[in-house]
């Protein structure tokens, strides 16, 4: 009896020493949804670079053709370009503010609030560049720098457009969720990082690869 009670006895303080060990350890369920965001955040944007890439790689090659001709940039992009540093610097601070918690989080706010506003502003003034290249006879079709100008700047708002809705869902859950959100927030800063990236990739590519440099690049004489 005496064994089989010092046996109970040992198994029931590594019973307890479990438990306390458990109780103990840090908790890492709540990191796992910012970290398996994180990373899919990351795949994304190396999927989406690597097909901005092949298209910039297309409009040099197609650009190096005989019949090949540039278009002049609407001066409405430059101030497109300054909303998306805007909302991108805008963003960051509003992550920033979101960690620190107290009044960082009514910082936050306005802070995200005026980063969404920059990203309507930048697909408005988009539109509007769309429009005076249309005005102007540069249609999608007959020429192919204005086809891909087309179709990489609506590539690129469909993605701004997707970041809003981001912004929307990371907008309604930051009140709630307190400096606990921040990440949220922060992940969206991310975004719209490589968003800016990826418009001046796309607006350098359309402003000085003309004919000329595209036929040097690609080695055409």
């Amino acid at each position: 009896m005496s064994t089989d009670s010092a046996i109970l006895r040992v198994a029931g303080s590594r019973q307890g020493d479990g438990a306390a060990g458990l109780a103990g350890a840090p908790v890492t369920s709540r990191g796992q949804p910012q970290a398996v965001v994180g990373v899919a955040l990351w795949v994304f944007i190396g999927v989406a670079t690597t097909l901005f890439t092949l298209f910039i790689a297309a409009y040099i090659m197609r650009m190096a053709n005989a019949d090949a001709a540039a278009i002049a940039m609407p001066s409405q992009l430059w101030l497109s370009t300054a909303l998306l540093v805007a909302g991108s610097v805008l963003l960051r601070h509003a992550g920033v503010s979101a960690q620190r918690g107290g009044d960082g989080m009514a910082r936050a706010w306005r802070w995200l609030m005026a980063g969404g506003a920059c990203a309507v502003a930048f697909l408005v003034v988009q539109g509007w560049a769309w429009q005076l290249l249309l005005a102007r006879q540069v249609g999608p079709a007959g020429n192919p720098a204005g086809s891909f100008f087309y179709v990489l700047t609506a590539l690129h708002g469909m993605h701004v457009a997707g970041g809003m809705i981001a912004w929307a869902v990371v907008a309604l859950r930051a009140g709630r969720s307190g400096p606990a959100g921040g990440w949220r927030i922060a992940l969206l800063a991310r975004y719209w990082h490589f968003l800016l990236l990826a418009w001046l990739a796309l607006f350098a590519s359309f402003t000085w690869i003309t004919p000329e440099v595209a036929r040097i690049i690609c080695g055409v004489p």
